[in-house]
């Protein structure tokens, strides 16, 4: 297969990015030597088990926004047919990790593998002649930020000079690409709050799951709480060839938009559907502590947890299991993540400069570190304030006194705000205008 190869500047080349991947199979290896040998005192086990997953993330964080940006590279802007799937791209591309991520969650998959079919990629691009992303697009003048437009104004000291400084001087498209990084900085900043919500998935939903009945009919065998994370990427899954199927051509249909919508927009719709799985998931745990409350348990979780083993409950003719009562909350989360997260990576990607393609994708996950921070932050905040009020949120083994309902109400509030700013900057966002395109 021959696809032609792009040069962007801020984008090593495909080599380095092996060089990089290996990183992360390095960290992997560390991973499965701490779990595996058994001779290791437990005491240097933790310091090499975080080092490991150090490895991988520093891995991960080379590699990752380099082959995504490599990929999308190989569509022509220049071509029509290829413009129009670019976005598509990123549908299936994400499609393609969750898959990846549900298996790895299913499956384990030996770090060799990746180092035996690595090296058969290298062959699937060969270098051909510069298109699309790798010519130089010239960026139209727009009127916001107008007072950086002063950089590119000729006075009296720059007509004198035998050579224009670059530093006092500059070009209309470089003041338009600083404008494009400024206008992308609020975007970045109100879609954290819905990062924070994300990282509940693999913390607090997994301990709301264990505390719930979680067995299949009239068995007794259990489904682990943390098998349930599979949901949001099988519902992705499912949405993504829908989306792409139904949503996009009906949208196209009423909005006359090459996207069906735009890419903030989607985002939009993302952030909403992330306030809802907040909603959800404050019902679902407020009727699990009326349980509680009704069976005489409150301050008895194991005994509550094996209560809902032995004989589940029922509210309104209803039993309170996992799979029923919190299946809805799994799936909003998944939708939010499809629409938010893939409508991120391409507004990253397309609204930064051509030669900070690999930067901009890098921005976009950088969103998810920072909400993961920032949840943890949050946590002490909650915990701190609510301690001086004499009942502390989130703190203890007993998740009937955490207040984790109202946690998630406190993170659907979150959420709304964040909304509600995201609405307002992208009202005033200005989408790339190419000066070829505003000439024609």
């Amino acid at each position: 297969m021959s696809i032609s190869f792009t040069n962007n500047i801020n984008k090593p080349p495909i080599e380095d990015v092996l060089y990089i991947y290996s990183i992360t199979t390095l960290g992997k290896g560390l991973l499965m030597l701490v779990i595996s040998v058994v001779i290791i005192p437990p005491k240097h086990k933790v310091v090499a088990f975080f080092l490991g997953l150090h490895v991988i993330k520093i891995g991960e964080g080379g590699h990752r926004p380099c082959i995504q940006t490599f990929a999308v590279d190989q569509f022509d802007n220049d071509v029509p047919e290829e413009k129009a799937v670019k976005s598509s791209f990123f549908n299936w591309w994400y499609l393609g990790i969750v898959l990846g991520a549900i298996g790895a969650l299913l499956v384990s998959i030996s770090s060799s593998t990746c180092i035996i079919f690595t090296p058969v990629r290298i062959n699937m691009y060969v270098e051909g002649e510069e298109r699309g992303a790798a010519k130089s697009r010239l960026l139209a003048r727009t009127n916001q930020f107008r007072f950086l437009d002063k950089a590119a104004i000729i006075d009296d000291k720059d007509k004198s000079a035998a050579k224009h400084d670059e530093w006092r001087l500059c070009t209309v498209n470089e003041v338009e690409q600083v404008k494009l990084l400024m206008r992308l900085l609020p975007i970045w900043i109100s879609c954290t709050i819905f990062t924070i919500v994300i990282a509940q998935l693999g913390t607090f939903y997994n301990a709301q799951a264990g505390t719930l009945n979680r067995t299949i009919g009239s068995t007794q065998f259990q489904i682990p709480s943390a098998s349930f994370q599979v949901i949001p990427g099988l519902t992705i899954l499912t949405i993504i060839p829908f989306y792409e199927r139904f949503i996009i051509p009906t949208a196209k249909h009423f909005t006359k938009h090459p996207s069906g919508i735009t890419m903030l927009q989607r985002i939009g719709f993302g952030i909403f559907f992330s306030i809802l799985a907040m909603i959800v998931a404050a019902l679902v745990e407020s009727k699990r502590i009326s349980v509680a409350k009704h069976q005489g348990l409150l301050d008895d979780q194991e005994l509550l947890f094996k209560t809902l083993i032995k004989r589940p409950v029922f509210i309104q003719n209803q039993p309170l299991s996992c799979s029923n009562e919190r299946l809805p909350q799994y799936v909003l989360m998944g939708v939010a993540e499809m629409l938010t997260i893939v409508g991120l990576q391409e507004l990253f990607y397309d609204q930064v400069p051509d030669e900070m393609r690999s930067l901009g994708a890098t921005a976009y996950l950088s969103i998810v570190g920072v909400g993961s921070f920032m949840s943890s932050a949050l946590i002490s905040v909650v915990r701190m304030v609510t301690a001086r009020r004499g009942d502390e949120w989130l703190n203890g083994k007993n998740l009937n006194k955490m207040h984790l309902d109202d946690f998630y109400w406190l993170l659907a509030c979150m959420s709304g705000f964040g909304l509600v700013m995201f609405v307002v900057f992208a009202k005033g966002f200005v989408y790339k205008k190419l000066q070829r395109d505003a000439e024609a």
